[in-house]
């Protein structure tokens, strides 16, 4: 057996595990970004280059995933008990659909980009809020409707059908009420965040 090749895998295998962890309070803007620093200058960089604010990118990405790098949608049934893959292809931080993904990179030049990568998700809710600003008019503050047509996509917004859906109306409003949390908690440590920032080395 060859034993440092295994102590290296495991090393390996461990510290994937750590990097792609959750923050443990998930419920504190500040802590996430002190918890994971470099998420803070990921986000940053796709508020300045989409202009959406980086309390919507957290609250959108909350509710997707819990911050979970790897996450996958719900598991499907047949028959109701019968294991049969998953009800979609939403994965990452921000549950994007395969389709989704491929047009984002498409439209965006993003080549290479992964679903479980903070920087490429933050840079593609930036560029999907910023779309969908375009093409419905809605604010890119506005995380009530952004969370609405980032649901239903912009189809189904338009075809307004989330009013048959009332819990995903429930479901918007609590996006809304945490990017608000976290919007107040960010303007507490904006300072800190900012200045640990610009001590990093590029």
């Amino acid at each position: 057996m060859n034993y440092p090749r295994l102590i290296l895998l495991s090393i390996s295998l461990l510290l994937t595990a750590c990097s792609t962890a959750p923050p443990r309070n998930l419920n504190d803007g500040c802590s996430i970004f002190r918890e994971q620093d470099d998420w803070y200058e990921y986000a940053n960089d796709a508020q300045d280059k989409w202009g959406v604010p980086i309390h919507v990118q957290l609250a959108i990405i909350w509710q997707e995933s819990r911050f979970r790098a790897k996450a996958k949608a719900p598991k499907d049934t047949l028959l109701g008990f019968i294991p049969w893959g998953r009800k979609s292809s939403a994965y990452g931080y921000a549950q994007v659909k395969d389709s989704t993904w491929d047009w984002y990179i498409d439209k965006s030049g993003n080549s290479g980009a992964d679903r479980d990568d903070f920087e490429d998700v933050t840079d593609f809710i930036g560029w999907y809020v910023s779309y969908t600003h375009k093409t419905l008019g809605i604010s890119k503050w506005d995380t009530y409707n952004q969370y609405l047509a980032y649901h239903e996509g912009h189809g189904g917004y338009k075809r307004k059908t989330y009013y048959s859906k009332k819990w995903l109306i429930a479901v918007a409003h609590k996006v809304e009420q945490r990017a608000m949390k976290y919007r107040k908690q960010i303007n507490q440590c904006k300072d800190e965040l900012d200045s640990d920032w610009s001590l990093w080395p590029f």
